[in-house]
């Protein structure tokens, strides 16, 4: 299969016209019931390959989704990366969009799921590429998958975390609901579905308030109950590969506590903190909370001020 898709990818680099460091090439990986399908970005001779993992929810390979993120991160990281010679792998997450045909359902997918899915394109980056390991770049949700894949994994290089949530998934969801001050009249229930949730016992919600209906669906609590048994920063403390934690000073969804979490529980790791950062990896300036959501939709912002800098320079020097 993988001398199969090399050729396959070196047809699409010459039919695109592009130089090979830029095109960006569909590729299929096989899913558990169907194929996992995502955008390969080849590395110039003798640089590395960087597999993108996406964040939480209907994320997918620009880091877009339809609930109105439309600022393409990750297709704009891939491209500013391509011009340093640094090679690409971002994919549609399991179930979703163009990896519909992987599973079923979607909302049973879990971290351990995604891990297998980390397995598979790392896999197909090495046979393509032929380079000894793949470096792994989790954004939010994105980096627990990073962290649980290099438990697990061998031949990766390191990790990039960009915007990760150091706390447990419940802590998280706690301290995002409570930072809302529209959250107050539904504070109780929520607080108490988590502790439920991370008890690993299922909830009823059809007694909750609609907001939360939602967000403690019973087809996601699987999910969150998986979720919910990670602890993000004793992870990384354990590990031995080398970490870049990227943090942004104006992220309002995974704020800077968890960078300096990160950075505390694993000293080796390098660690940026970009001041004006938000989580969807564009600068905005000052503190109005209405400017941060509005750069979520917009695709022609560009990427945070070093944030390409601090990602190309840690992974040069891993090389």
């Amino acid at each position: 299969m993988a001398g199969t898709m090399k050729t396959a990818i070196a047809a699409a680099l010459l039919a695109t016209g592009a130089a090979p460091a830029a095109a960006q090439v569909a590729v299929e990986a096989p899913g558990p019931e169907g194929s996992l399908a995502g955008t390969f970005v080849a590395p110039a001779e003798g640089k590395p390959v960087v597999l993108v993992i996406p964040g939480s929810g209907p994320t997918d390979r620009d880091g877009n989704n339809p609930m109105g993120v439309t600022a393409a991160p990750y297709k704009l990281l891939a491209e500013a990366l391509a011009e340093r010679g640094i090679g690409t792998l971002r994919a549609d997450k399991r179930g979703l969009f163009a990896s519909k045909a992987a599973v079923a359902d979607a909302n049973a997918v879990t971290i351990s799921d995604y891990v297998d899915d980390v397995l598979a394109w790392s896999t197909l980056a090495r046979a393509v590429t032929g380079r000894e390991c793949v470096w792994l770049l989790g954004h939010s949700e994105g980096g627990l998958v990073a962290l649980a894949a290099q438990e697990r994994l061998d031949n990766i290089c390191g990790l990039v975390l960009i915007a990760a949530p150091a706390r447990s998934f419940g802590d998280l969801l706690r301290e995002q609901l409570a930072a809302n001050p529209a959250n107050a009249l539904i504070l109780a229930d929520a607080l108490s579905a988590i502790d439920a949730l991370e008890a690993g016992d299922k909830v009823d919600v059809s007694g909750m308030h609609p907001a939360l209906q939602g967000l403690f669906a019973p087809q996601v609590q699987g999910f969150l109950i998986d979720a919910m048994r990670y602890d993000p920063a004793a992870m990384a403390a354990k590990s031995s590969l080398p970490i870049l934690i990227v943090q942004g000073g104006k992220d309002i969804q995974v704020p800077q506590a968890h960078g300096e979490l990160f950075r505390k529980s694993q000293p080796s790791a390098r660690y940026a903190l970009l001041p004006d950062m938000n989580h969807v990896l564009k600068d905005v300036p000052g503190d109005d909370r209405a400017a941060n959501l509005g750069a979520y939709g917009d695709p022609s912002l560009p990427l945070a001020q070093g944030l390409v800098d601090a990602i190309a320079g840690f992974i040069a020097g891993g090389e």
